[in-house]
C-alpha cells in the first residue's frame, strides 16, 4: 500500500477508535463516529455519536466491545476503541487496534528520543523509539521489519508501535497501542468484554481477571467478517485498575488489510500475545502519558440527557414482541444498544435496536424529505436492503424514528441469526409493520 494511502487509512480508521475513546471522557457513550460540537463537553459527547448516526443510519451503529475498537454488529469494535499533540513526525498516526491500520513495510518516521511534545497539555515523554524498542524486546526470537510508531507528541492520539515479525515461518503484522481510559467507565468494561458470536465472527474469546485486579481479554477472530479472505486477527486487551489500556493485535499477513496471507495463523501464540500485553514495561510507559480528561459542561451549558441503559432497552424490546416469536439469544451494551435473536419456527432472525437520548442536532442529516411525519411530530423512515456484513442472501429491514424531543429509536431485523452468516430464512421474523409498531411505541419515551 502506498505511504499516503496507508496514512489516510490510519487516520480514517482511528477516528472510529478515537470517537470511542471520547465516549467516557466526554460523558455519554455513542458508538461509532460523530461530527461536531456545541461547547467543549457536549462536543466531545456528540463526537462519539453524531458521525456514527450519520454514517450508519440504522441500528448497526452499536459496537461489540472488542479491543475497545469499533466493531459494528457483524462490529464491533468495537471501535474499540478507542493523549498526544496535533503535530507529529510519525509516518503512521493511528494506534494499533482491530480498527487501526497495521504496518506493511513503512520505515519509522518517529520523533527523536527525548524530544518534547510539540504542543498541548501532555505530561509526557513517551517516544516512538521507546514504543518500538519495548515491543521488539518482548517478542520471541525472530526478525522484524517495517518498524513504525508514534509517541506522546500526538495527543490525543495514543502512542503506538507496529512492525512485521517473522519467526521463520512467514511474516505477520503486529501492532500495539498504549492508552488511558477512565477506571470503572463503560469504555473500560467494554474494552475487555467478549463480543457475542451473533454480532462478531470469531473462533474464541475469553476474559480473565489478573491478581492485581486488571482485566485481560484474549480474542481470536478474523479481519473480514464476511470471510472474503483468510486473514486472521488475534488481539489482547489489558485494562488495569488505574485505567492503563494496552491493546495488541496480530495478523497472519504482513498488513492488516489487502495483503496476502503468509501463514496459517498469526505468529504469536495466545500465551505469547498475553505475555506481550501484560508486560510491566507498558504500565511504566503509560504512567508517563496523560490521564484521560474528565470533561465538565461549560458554564451556561445544559447537561445532556443520559442515554438509556442497554438492559432497559432489551426489556422493553422483549415486551413489545409479537406472541409468535421466541427469544433464543440476547445481549447488548451498557447504554443505547441491545439485540435479540428470534425464532418463529422458521429459522433464526437477528433484531437489533438503538435508543439514543438526543439526536436533534443531526436530525436533518438522518431524516430527509422522504421521512413521514406522524401526528405527534415523530419522523419515520423505512428502509429495505441487503445486509451489511457479507452474509450471503441476508436482507436488512430498518425503521428509523426520531421524536420531537430528539429521542431516536432505530430498529433493524435480518433473515439470519447473525449479519455475517448466510440467510437462514427468506425474510426477517418481524415484518416492517411490526418494526414500525415497536419503534413508534410510546413506551420508549420513559426508558432510562
Amino acid at each position: 500500500m502506498p505511504a499516503d494511502d496507508s496514512k489516510e487509512q490510519h487516520d480514517d480508521l482511528f477516528e472510529d477508535r478515537f470517537a470511542r475513546a471520547l465516549q467516557d471522557a466526554g460523558a455519554g457513550f455513542g458508538p461509532g463516529r460523530d461530527l461536531a460540537a456545541a461547547g467543549a463537553a457536549r462536543g466531545r459527547r456528540l463526537l462519539a455519536r453524531r458521525r456514527a448516526a450519520v454514517l450508519a443510519g440504522a441500528a448497526a451503529v452499536a459496537c461489540a466491545g472488542v479491543s475497545g475498537a469499533l466493531l459494528l454488529p457483524g462490529a464491533g469494535g468495537a471501535d474499540d476503541p478507542r493523549s498526544v499533540t496535533a503535530a507529529s513526525t510519525s509516518t503512521s498516526p493511528a494506534g494499533s487496534s482491530p480498527a487501526g491500520s497495521s504496518p506493511g513495510g513503512s520505515s519509522s518516521g518517529s520523533s527523536p528520543a527525548g524530544s518534547s511534545p510539540a504542543a498541548g497539555n501532555v505530561d509526557a515523554g513517551i517516544t516512538a523509539e521507546e514504543m518500538i524498542r519495548t515491543l521488539k524486546d518482548l517478542l520471541p526470537e525472530g526478525t522484524t521489519s517495517g518498524e513504525e510508531g508514534a509517541g506522546s507528541e500526538r495527543h490525543p492520539l495514543p502512542p503506538y508501535a507496529g512492525l512485521v515479525y517473522d519467526d521463520g515461518e512467514g511474516g505477520g503484522a503486529i501492532s500495539l497501542s498504549l492508552n488511558r481510559v477512565e477506571p470503572g467507565s463503560n469504555q473500560a468494561r467494554e474494552t475487555t468484554t467478549c463480543p457475542d458470536k451473533a454480532l462478531v465472527r470469531h473462533d474464541a474469546c475469553r476474559t480473565e481477571k489478573l491478581a492485581d485486579g486488571s482485566r485481560l481479554m484474549l480474542f481470536q477472530g478474523y479481519e473480514y467478517p464476511d470471510g472474503r479472505a483468510d486473514t486472521k486477527w488475534w488481539a489482547a486487551d489489558l485494562v488495569t485498575p488505574q485505567g492503563h489500556h494496552v491493546s495488541v493485535s496480530e495478523w497472519n499477513a504482513e498488513a492488516q488489510k489487502d495483503a496476502p496471507v503468509t501463514r496459517d495463523r498469526p505468529p504469536l501464540s495466545m500465551a505469547q500475545l498475553r505475555t506481550v500485553a501484560t508486560a510491566p514495561a507498558w504500565r511504566a510507559l503509560a504512567e508517563v502519558g496523560p490521564a484521560p480528561e474528565k470533561q465538565a459542561p461549560p458554564e451556561g451549558t445544559d447537561t445532556p440527557p443520559a442515554d438509556p441503559s442497554g438492559k432497559a432497552i432489551r426489556r422493553t424490546l422483549v415486551s413489545l414482541l409479537p406472541d409468535d416469536v421466541e427469544v433464543v439469544d440476547q445481549g447488548g451494551q451498557d447504554t443505547q444498544y441491545a439485540f435479540l435473536v428470534l425464532d418463529d419456527g422458521q429459522g433464526a432472525s437477528l433484531v437489533q435496536i438503538n435508543v439514543q437520548a438526543d439526536m436533534s442536532d443531526v436530525e436533518d442529516q438522518l431524516f430527509g424529505a422522504d421521512a413521514e411525519t406522524l401526528p405527534d411530530g415523530t419522523k419515520v423512515v423505512e428502509r429495505r436492503g441487503p445486509g451489511e456484513k457479507g452474509g450471503e442472501g441476508v436482507v436488512m429491514w430498518t425503521v428509523d424514528t426520531i421524536r420531537p424531543d430528539g429521542r431516536r429509536v432505530v430498529i433493524s431485523a435480518f433473515n439470519s441469526g447473525a449479519q455475517h452468516t448466510d440467510a437462514t430464512r427468506e425474510t426477517p421474523a418481524l415484518t416492517v409493520e411490526e418494526l414500525r409498531d415497536i419503534a413508534t411505541d410510546p413506551r420508549w419515551r420513559d426508558v432510562r
